[in-house]
């Protein structure tokens, strides 16, 4: 396999310089499941485990590799298999919020994505602020987000969704598509372009599978149904899994989720919500909570109905959200910073004990 096609660039080469004389080579993680890795390396396809070193190094869950990850590999083709040492810097992450082990944690969906296609049903799945969340994410990641709204030959008015889609979200596109009919594909296709990652993320029954297997042109992907009464799915995809597409371009399929809890910073809240902030800045006081201030610039927007109160409503439970991930990363920064200081202090013991051993040292 080609670097280049699977997304190797000068960044990733730079950041692998220090692995150049460790006999290691490149390798990116194409699936993921239960600690054991599928990566793609120049010499094929390998199953891979992380090292005891490196597993002993990882202090949390996001320190581990993700699917779309780069890492240092020792490969052994004969036996097509390989260990991780090492997990090379990410460009860009789409992580949300999980409690694993009874610890919140950042879990990463994909890493290295240069684009994210937010895929919502246009049945009963669809969800204007569910997309908003899901964009609020996609921009902090750093990859750019497009709106995908699947189903469309089950709305009677797609227009008038997209409209109001691209009125309520600036700046991003919306694109309707019908998977089931092969119908709207195309422009999709346009950004999988050679060495390019695009991953899917929607909730279970939106039809990404389908998607997938639509731009292929063939069925590589299983499936499933979704009940008539509710619209909802089962997880037909239960790992997440890089796709190579035959025009070089890379997509990365997810398994669906009902809710995704947001694991992101101010800054992708302004760029989801930049007319808001901008109101923000037209009240009378900095400290302008937006209740029953006086000259309240959003009170006013929603009074007259210029600001929907259910955009403002979803505006501010993410600004909660945001504030309260932020004090729980700051007290997970502070127990890293403590084990790191722990661990010098021990190795400074051990080697004071070996000096005094040696008589160097009283």
């Amino acid at each position: 396999m080609d670097l280049e096609t699977l997304g190797w660039n000068r960044f990733f080469q730079q950041h692998f310089e220090p692995f150049n004389d460790q006999n290691l080579i490149p390798a990116r993680i194409a699936r993921e499941h239960k600690n054991i890795y599928v990566v793609y390396t120049e010499a094929g396809q390998l199953t891979a485990k992380v090292s005891g070193r490196f597993r002993h190094d990882a202090q949390d869950y996001s320190d581990f590799p993700s699917v779309g990850d780069w890492v240092a590999v020792k490969a052994r083709p004969e036996e097509e298999s390989a260990t991780i040492h090492g997990l090379l810097p990410r460009k860009s992450t789409f992580s949300r919020t999980a409690v694993l082990a009874g610890k919140t944690e950042e879990q990463v969906l994909a890493a290295n994505i240069d684009m994210v296609f937010l895929v919502s049903g246009l049945d009963g799945d669809f969800n204007l602020r569910r997309i908003e969340r899901y964009v609020t994410i996609a921009w902090d990641s750093g990859a750019t987000p497009v709106i995908v709204l699947n189903k469309a030959d089950l709305c009677d008015d797609v227009d008038s969704i997209i409209e109001e889609v691209e009125a309520t979200i600036f700046g991003v596109s919306a694109l309707a598509v019908s998977a089931e009919k092969k119908e709207g594909l195309d422009p999709l296709r346009e950004y999988l372009t050679p060495g390019k990652t695009v991953a899917l993320l929607g909730s279970s029954g939106v039809g990404k599978s389908t998607i997938i297997n639509g731009m292929l042109g063939f069925e590589q992907l299983r499936t499933g149904a979704v009940r008539a009464y509710d619209s909802k799915g089962k997880h037909t995809t239960t790992y997440r899994e890089m796709i190579l597409f035959p025009n070089g371009g890379i997509v990365i399929d997810t398994p669906g989720m009902r809710e995704i809890e947001i694991w992101a910073d101010e800054e992708g809240l302004s760029s989801t919500f930049g007319d808001i902030e901008a109101l923000a800045g037209q009240c009378r006081f900095n400290d302008c909570r937006h209740d029953n201030e006086p000259d309240c610039a959003i009170q006013d927007a929603l009074a007259d109905g210029d600001l929907d109160a259910g955009r403002f409503q979803s505006y501010i439970k993410l600004q909660r959200g945001l504030r309260h991930l932020a004090l729980r990363q700051d007290q997970k920064v502070q127990r890293r910073e403590a084990r790191a200081w722990q661990k010098k202090v021990s190795q400074f013991q051990k080697e004071r004990q070996k000096l005094m051993e040696k008589g160097i040292v009283q």
